[in-house]
């Protein structure tokens, strides 16, 4: 399965790395190295989800999880944090992301989280599309 993701990272060559990753798996990749320019990105493509890093200079990335949450809930986010605690964890989901993962990232079971979140939100287009037919 494929799908248009955008990693956000203030890590230029963790993106770059996560790409490198990720395209061969068949995911379209874009990447921003700030919480703001994802949100303009966002405004302007169809992306399916969201892979972000808790900490960030500027915006992090639970702020930058409940923008999304707020204002495109249709896009799953998933969290990646070297501090991959309980309480980051908890804050995380509250934060209303899809999948939390710790660092250091296997790339498998990067692409399997981020396979299942856009097999999620491709069945909730579906639903809403199916409701409208009702």
């Amino acid at each position: 399965m494929t799908g248009r993701i955008l990693i956000v990272d203030d890590d230029r060559s963790m993106c770059e790395a996560l790409e490198a990753g990720l395209v061969p798996k068949g995911f379209e990749v874009r990447w921003k190295t700030s919480a703001v320019e994802a949100l303009d990105l966002l405004d302007k493509l169809e992306i399916d989800v969201v892979l972000t890093d808790i900490t960030m200079r500027g915006m992090d990335g639970l702020e930058l999880c409940e923008r999304i949450g707020a204002n495109r809930p249709d896009v799953p986010v998933i969290v990646i944090t070297a501090f991959g605690s309980l309480d980051t964890a908890i804050a995380a989901m509250r934060a209303k992301a899809y999948d939390f993962i710790t660092k250091p990232v296997k790339i498998d079971v990067l692409a399997l989280a981020l396979a299942r979140a856009v097999q999620h939100r491709t069945l909730r287009e579906e639903v809403k599309r199916l409701r409208r037919l009702v």
